[in-house]
């Protein structure tokens, strides 16, 4: 148990980051306090069910801005340090970070920190926001090494990563094994690429359709299989009838369960996200399928980094279809040859870094400084 007590404020509680927060909550001495909303339509977790949770706040938005109704009463309690949301649009985590010095009480930002497009105004603001805090955790290395471009200190970064329900996964895992289920489903036993998350068009699907038709018409024919829920007007079937590949094609629909979704991932070929990956990239992963996304990382998730170029999966170059179509040819024959190998590179990258505990361990470093 640490000595220090410490504050969580953050805008809202995502019902994925339940394992990591009710971690914190379990092992470390500290007070959750999570807000109401955002604009941004997410699932929340169950608060009531998060330990160390105290209060909910309310945001009360102007534009993209934001007050946290009650947090900057909690500067005044008997806290050591804050955990605070790492994007400047919350106007209260100013006030408490421009009086927190006087408290002597340190400041923690959770961030993603860099994207590596920051211009004009939004890049100075953002500069300014970060110079406050006393340590800050950042999703990924990448974004680390463009602050320190910025002159960011690096002694004040720490790389938190992401992560899902780790130890859930992980037991899901240890039981999986190779079945049938595409087989079955497709009546053949045709390479399977798969997409897995919410079906958006900034996921630029149609890509992957693309691309399976240029591998055709080269002689490779393919299944493709949709997980997920399309929330925008996508259309998976339609396209599937345009590129006259309905009969290669599974539209599974949104599935919530990781005993399900861990078959489907541990038996495709390759996952693919031809738009920006997020934690698709560490749900492919965790049950062994390799992930191929494109190489812009400037309008990447944090979560590219868990995919090592020719380990865990690979890059295309962004919006060019004949170098995806060209990244999954290698691939395919790729894993077919050494799966086994892929999987381990996989399960290897998930379990050093991209999982609650690692995480867990990066807080108490930074509480313990």
């Amino acid at each position: 148990m640490n000595k220090k007590k410490v504050c969580w404020i953050f805008n809202i509680g995502p019902h994925y980051r339940f394992p990591i927060y009710n971690l914190i909550g379990s092992e470390i001495d500290c007070d959750i306090y999570l807000g109401d909303r955002i604009h941004t339509p997410i699932k929340k977790m169950d608060y009531k069910s998060l330990s160390g949770f105290k209060k909910e706040l309310h945001n009360v938005y102007v534009g993209p801005f934001y007050w946290q109704q009650g947090a900057i009463g909690l500067l005044f309690r008997h806290y050591d340090m804050y955990f605070m949301e790492g994007e400047p649009y919350c106007l209260s985590s100013w006030v408490i970070l421009l009086l927190s010095s006087f408290g002597h009480k340190k400041t923690v930002a959770w961030t993603h920190g860099w994207y590596g497009y920051e211009k004009g105004l939004k890049k100075y603001v953002k500069k300014l926001y970060f110079s406050l805090f006393d340590r800050m955790l950042v999703y990924g290395d990448y974004a680390i090494n463009l602050m320190k471009k910025e002159g960011v200190a690096s002694e004040k970064m720490f790389c938190i990563a992401n992560s899902l329900d780790s130890d859930a996964i992980l037991s899901i895992r240890k039981g999986l094994k190779e079945t049938d289920i595409y087989q079955s489903y497709f009546h053949n036993s045709n390479p399977v690429l798969i997409y897995c998350g919410r079906i958006q068009k900034i996921k630029k699907i149609e890509m992957i359709f693309e691309s399976a038709a240029i591998l055709k018409n080269k002689g490779l024919s393919v299944n493709l299989v949709f997980v997920g829920k399309d929330v925008d007007g996508v259309n998976v079937p339609s396209l599937a009838d345009y590129y006259n590949m309905k009969a290669c094609t599974w539209m599974y629909g949104p599935c919530y369960d990781d005993k399900v979704i861990g078959e489907l991932f541990y038996n495709a070929d390759i996952c693919i996200s031809p738009g920006n990956v997020g934690l698709t990239a560490i749900h492919s992963l965790s049950f062994g399928c390799p992930v191929i996304t494109h190489d812009n990382f400037s309008e990447q998730m944090p979560e590219f980094e868990v995919i090592k170029a020719g380990l865990t999966g690979d890059f295309f170059v962004q919006n060019d279809v004949n170098s995806l179509a060209d990244i999954v040819e290698k691939w395919i024959s790729k894993a077919r040859k050494n799966r086994d190998e892929i999987r381990k590179a996989a399960f290897n990258e998930i379990d050093s870094k991209w999982n609650v505990h690692y995480q867990l361990d990066i807080i108490r470093k930074v509480i313990d400084l």
